[in-house]
């Protein structure tokens, strides 16, 4: 996994990061590049989550149209008579 691939993973733009902070930028990917994603998270932990409310990575969303279901009968019970 590159740097790159780690930053879409946890949703933060990287090219928005780069331009920004190119020192940050720097010194976080060799130092991922060193460790273990697992191992750079937990060092970077309380770190990450500013970084991703600043440089917020742009999904599209795209909403399928569910399909029209047509409603089913409803069945009535009769009388009973006795």
């Amino acid at each position: 996994m590159t740097f790159e691939e780690y930053l879409i993973s946890k949703k933060i733009d990287g090219a928005a990061f780069q331009t920004a902070e190119p020192a940050l930028w720097q010194e976080w990917s060799n130092l991922f590049n060193q460790l273990s994603p697992a191992s750079f998270t937990a060092q970077k932990l309380y770190l990450i989550n500013p970084i991703r409310r600043k440089y917020q990575l742009k999904v599209e969303v795209t909403e399928t149209p569910k399909p029209l279901v047509a409603a089913k009968p409803v069945m009535k019970p009769k009388p009973k008579m006795n």
